[in-house]
């Protein structure tokens, strides 16, 4: 997909800086995709402690 934005100088050549790419774009993709993971890492957090997990596994392999 082709989106034009602005963005700030600054922030896009200190993450090429610290990254190991050499890209406007895989920098940016590569931040897009940290930001999705971390944002289901945080939902899968919500759920920490709401499942029972008290199950026999004796019972479900059916020994």
């Amino acid at each position: 997909m082709r989106t034009t934005i602005e963005l700030p100088n600054k922030l896009v050549n200190d993450a090429l800086s610290l990254s190991n790419v050499k890209t406007k774009k895989a920098v940016i993709t590569i931040a897009l995709e940290d930001f999705v993971r971390k944002q289901k890492i945080h939902e899968i957090k919500q759920f920490k402690g709401k499942i029972n997990l008290n199950l026999d596994l004796d019972a479900l392999r059916k020994r």
